[in-house]
């Protein structure tokens, strides 16, 4: 639970610090009406990697517990449940490197700038 609300803390914070930088970055441009655009950009940036962090530590928590309980039941077959165990946190953290990628993109090479902002 302690990780699940750092994990959470640690996303809100990067919003909030993203939408400041956003908002000092986009005053220059406030006659064209961008400033809106790229501060709900950053808070989707910010809500994307938050909300990927928590659902990746929700089912990282669920599986190593569940391959502990496992090995405490059948402690012959302890190699066989780690490396199962290791494959599947690999591709559960991939989820959580998409959402920040994801939020990259948002931030830094959004696509939809073209559509909203003129010159």
């Amino acid at each position: 639970m302690k990780k699940i609300l750092m994990l959470t803390m640690m996303g809100l914070l990067f919003a909030a610090t993203s939408a400041v930088w956003a908002e000092g970055a986009a005053v220059t441009r406030a006659a064209d009406g961008s400033v809106w655009f790229f501060g709900l950009t950053v808070l989707g940036a910010g809500l994307a990697i938050g909300m990927g962090t928590i659902g990746t530590g929700v089912g990282m928590g669920s599986t190593v517990g569940k391959a502990l309980e496992a090995m405490a039941r059948q402690p012959e077959m302890v190699g066989t449940i780690q490396t199962n165990m290791i494959i599947g946190l690999a591709f559960i953290e991939s989820l959580c490197i998409y959402a920040l990628a994801v939020a990259m993109i948002l931030i830094f090479a959004n696509p939809f700038k073209g559509l909203f902002i003129v010159g």
